[in-house]
This record gives C-alpha cells, sequence and structure tokens, in this order.
C-alpha cells in the first residue's frame, strides 16, 4: 500500500503537536521516524493509524482519503510501548489469533517461527500475566508481525527490553521486515537503531519534520544543525569558527583548509562525529590539545570525554583504553572528516562517502 500524508498538522489547545509537513513512505520498505521524546512521533503514528484527525491536512492510503475513517476499517498493525495483549489466552493462541481470523493454514508451525525469531518460543504454554513487561512486549509485538496487514506502526517496540536483546532483536526485525511486503513505520529516539534497520528516515524535532530520506543519505549529509544533533550518538563535536581566505579559523583553536562555497557566512559551525577523532596522529591532521575529563567504557569502544579550547570534545575510540583524569590530551581529525554548517545552521560541507 501507499501513506501519503499532505499538509497534516495537529493543535491541542493553544499549543501545537504537529507542524505543517508531508510525507510520503515508501511502500514496503522500513521508515523510520528518529527523534528525541516529545519529537512528535506518536502523534504523527496515532494520525497515520487513524486514532486522531489532524487539524489540517489529508492522509491518502492506494489514493484514498481516509481522514475519519475510524481504525477499526483500516488493515494496520500497531504496536506502542503500552503493549496490549489477550489476558485470557495463552501467547501462542494471542500470536495466532490474526491468523485464525483470516483461516489461515499451518498456523502452529508459523507461530512457532515468529517465536523463536522473537525468543519466546519457552513461554507459548503461558499467559501474558506470567511474563515480564519485555517478554510481553515481544509477544505483541509477534502477533503484529502475524498480522500481516500491509500498514505496520511500531511506536518503540523495544525499549523495554535489555542491551543485549535489543540487539539481537534489531537484526531479526530487518531481516522481517525486507522479507514482508508491509509498509513499516518504526519509530525510535536511538539513532544506532535507525542506522541497523536502515530504509529511510524521517528525523523529527519539537513536532517539525527536518528532513526525509535514504538512511544512509540522511546520516551523512544532514541539512541541518538541529538533524546533525538528531542524528548522531554520542552527540556530533560542535565548534564556533570564522570563515577565512584559505579556509575555516577555529575560534580558539587551529586554521584547517577547506574549500567553502562562494556563498558561506563569516561565522561558521564545524561539527566532528566522534567516531572521527583519534588519539594517534596521521598526516594532516588537525590538532585539538586538552585534559581528560572523563574515560567511559561501553560494549567494544571507549568514549573519552576531553576539555579543549574549542569546547568539549568526545573521541569514540575502538576497543577498551584506559586513560587518567586530568591528564594531558592530544586528540587528531582530519580535515576531510569535518562538516561545516553556516550562521544559519544549513549544511554547507560534508564529508565525501566511500565509494563502493
Amino acid at each position: 500500500m501507499q501513506l501519503s500524508l499532505e499538509g497534516v498538522s495537529k493543535k491541542v489547545g493553544p499549543q501545537t503537536w504537529l507542524y505543517d509537513m508531508s510525507l510520503a513512505p515508501q511502500s514496503s520498505n522500513v521508515t523510520v521516524l528518529l527523534g528525541a521524546t516529545q519529537a512528535g512521533k506518536t502523534s504523527l503514528m496515532r494520525i497515520m493509524a487513524g486514532l486522531d484527525v489532524p487539524t489540517t491536512g489529508q492522509v491518502l492510503v492506494d489514493g484514498n482519503h481516509v481522514v475519519g475513517v475510524p481504525v477499526r476499517e483500516r488493515n494496520v498493525s500497531m504496536v506502542y510501548q503500552q503493549f496490549i495483549n489477550y489476558p485470557s489466552m495463552k501467547v501462542r493462541d494471542n500470536i495466532g489469533s490474526p491468523m485464525k481470523l483470516r483461516g489461515e493454514k499451518n498456523i502452529a508451525q508459523r507461530v512457532q517461527a515468529l517465536a523463536e525469531k522473537l525468543h519466546i518460543e519457552m513461554f507459548l504454554d503461558r499467559y501474558p500475566t506470567e511474563l515480564s513487561g519485555g517478554q510481553q512486549q515481544r509477544v505483541a509485538l509477534a502477533r503484529a508481525l502475524a498480522k500481516g496487514a500491509p500498514l505496520m506502526l511500531l511506536d518503540e517496540p523495544l525499549v523495554n527490553l535489555d542491551y543485549k536483546l535489543r540487539e539481537e532483536l534489531r537484526e531479526e526485525l530487518g531481516a522481517l521486515f525486507a522479507a514482508g511486503e508491509s509498509t513499516v513505520i518504526y519509530a525510535t529516539t536511538e539513532p544506532g537503531e535507525a542506522l541497523l534497520l536502515g530504509g529511510y528516515t524521517a528525523v523529527m524535532d519539537a513536532g517539525e519534520l527536518l528532513q526525509y530520506g535514504p538512511t544512509a543519505e540522511v546520516f551523512h549529509r544532514p541539512q541541518s544543525l538541529r538533524v546533525a544533533r538528531a542524528f548522531s550518538d554520542p552527540p556530533m563535536n560542535l565548534m564556533s569558527a570564522t570563515a577565512t581566505a584559505q579556509g575555516v579559523q577555529l575560534n580558539a583553536g587551529p586554521s584547517i583548509g577547506l574549500s567553502l562555497p562562494a556563498t558561506a557566512s563569516a561565522q561558521l559551525t564545524l561539527g566532528v562525529r566522534a567516531s572521527a577523532v583519534r588519539v594517534q596522529a596521521q598526516p594532516g591532521d588537525m590538532r585539538l590539545d586538552g585534559q581528560v575529563e572523563l574515560a567511559e567504557i561501553s560494549g567494544s569502544d571507549t568514549f573519552v570525554h576531553v576539555a579543549t579550547p574549542v569546547g568539549n570534545v568526545v573521541a569514540q575510540l575502538t576497543g577498551v583504553h584506559y586513560f587518567e583524569l586530568g591528564l594531558p590530551i592530544q586528540l587528531y581529525v582530519q580535515p576531510s572528516q569535518v562538516y561545516v554548517f553556516d550562521a544559519s545552521g544549513q549544511l554547507l560541507l560534508a564529508p565525501a562517502r566511500a565509494k563502493g
């Protein structure tokens, strides 16, 4: 199915929850709604589902206007953070209920396969009340997948799960979405989740749709500082700078030779992702001197927080490393890895993407 939103907005009393936006998610693909809490993701999904009516604009399904059509008359499956299961039915019957309504065959085998992919096969003969919150969330997710609806709305469906299980299920869900024929809308606050799911990403902030496109393109070429902040974890390092004839002069820092557009404003902001900051020098590097403020190990990476003359800078280093707090440290960045934003926050220059 093809879902289209045209000039949709949502006001509740004097408050604007969604500003005027248009969006046409790719059919038979994943569209990730990425944004912090209260970015407007859930409000937008409720309008897509028919649970809410937009203040302005139209919602079309395959070219037909559906604003005002009740959700029960739409073929939509939904999973929200507040999961819903049938308490009087065992897990296997919860998952199989949409298949029974369609009169499908081989229900037991399909239920078993879905349960295994979501790591809940050992709970099939239990009731939802006998499960933890994370386990119940996976049951609700399995039932939504079993429904096979042409539109599937998933609002942070993995938020109640532990870190390790989230990592495993992200890969499973990506494969399930790719193998299905549903248009999937997946809301998350985590940039890493958007990158793992691939497809397309719509970046939202404070009720505004900031950018929409293929996930890799949005990540590598954020159109504005707001997008760069939303689509970077840890947050992108930002530094104030001034345009010069030779390139860019960091305020209280080194100069960098960059070819800026002729329209570049005098005042600029440089952005560097934490993964592009190193502690080993390479030819042509920009160097920043500082002091270690914090070093934290997360999974297989070490995040080093450094106080420098241009502000606090975070370096994401692969592997486990140890740094003594307060000691001097040198950070290095290749000029080719720098983002440049103009005075209005719009992207001027982005690192070139590797081919292949």
